[in-house]
C-alpha cells in the first residue's frame, strides 16, 4: 500500500469517515476515496454501491479490474431514553452491529440493573452530545415524549446530518414537535429528515414489535444512504 494511503485511511478512520481503498489489479496502483469524493461512470456507481453495503470485492470495470477495500465507521446507536422499548431495541442492535450508547437524564429509569452492558448516561443529552458529537455514521431514536429531553437531541442528530433521525410519537405529537423546531430556526428541509411516528409501518403495537420495526428502519436508512428512497412510517 502506498504510505500516502495509509496516511489517508488512518485519518478517516479517527474522524469516522467512510473511505474505500481502491487497487488495480493491473497494476498495484491504489488510491483512497473519501464518501463524497466525485468519482465518475461506472466506477462511480460501483465505488457508491460499495460504501452502501460496506462489502469490499472485486469489480470489473470498463475492461479493467479493482479491488474496492471498503472501511466504514462502526455505526452507532444513541437512544434517547431509557424506556421499555431501548431495553428491547438494545440486544437486538448489539446483535446487528451497532455500538450503543442511551441518554437519560433521569436516574431511575437509566439504570444498569434494567440496561446490563449498555453504555448509560444519565445527563442532559445537550450536555453528552457536546463532548461526543454525532456525525454521518450516527443513529439516532429519540424515545421519551419529554421534549425538553427529545429536542436537543433531535436538534443535534440534524445538524450533525445523522444518517437515522426517528422520533416516537403520534402524528399530533410530531405536529407540535414541528412547531417547536420551527421556532427555534430549524429549516422545514431539516425537520421532514425526522421519521415520525418512528418505525417502519409493521403494524407494531408492543415495545418490542416497535423496537423491531426501528430497527428494521434505521438499518435500511444505512444501507440506502444516497439512494432516496421513500419509507414507510410506522401509524
Amino acid at each position: 500500500m502506498d504510505p500516502h494511503s495509509l496516511t489517508k485511511l488512518n485519518q478517516c478512520r479517527r474522524e469516522r469517515r467512510a473511505a474505500i481503498l481502491l487497487t488495480d489489479l493491473g497494476d498495484g496502483s491504489d488510491r483512497v476515496i473519501v464518501e463524497g469524493d466525485a468519482v465518475d461512470g461506472a466506477l462511480g456507481d460501483a465505488v457508491a454501491n460499495a460504501f452502501r453495503s460496506g462489502k469490499s470485492g472485486t469489480r470489473e470495470v470498463d475492461g479493467r479490474a479493482f479491488f474496492l477495500n471498503v472501511h466504514l465507521p462502526p455505526p452507532r446507536l444513541v437512544m434517547i431514553g431509557a424506556v421499555h422499548i431501548s431495553q428491547a431495541l438494545a440486544p437486538m442492535a448489539a446483535i446487528a452491529g451497532f455500538d450503543l450508547q442511551i441518554i437519560d437524564p433521569r436516574t431511575a429509569f437509566a439504570s444498569p440493573e434494567r440496561f446490563p452492558n449498555v453504555r448509560l448516561d444519565a445527563e442532559w443529552p445537550e450536555d453528552v452530545l457536546a463532548r461526543e458529537p454525532l456525525d454521518a455514521y450516527c443513529a439516532l431514536a429519540a424515545l421519551t415524549h419529554d421534549p425538553k429531553i427529545d429536542d436537543p437531541a433531535l436538534t443535534a442528530a440534524l445538524k450533525a446530518d445523522c444518517f437515522y433521525i426517528g422520533a416516537l410519537g403520534s402524528r399530533k405529537t410530531h405536529a407540535r414537535r414541528v412547531e417547536r423546531l420551527t421556532a427555534a430556526e430549524i429549516s422545514s428541509a431539516s425537520i421532514g429528515r425526522i421519521r415520525a411516528p418512528i418505525g417502519l409501518a409493521i403494524g407494531a403495537a408492543s415495545p418490542a414489535e416497535i423496537a423491531v420495526a426501528v430497527l428494521a428502519e434505521i438499518i435500511e436508512a444505512l444501507r440506502s444512504r444516497g439512494v432516496g428512497a421513500e419509507r414507510g412510517k410506522a401509524a
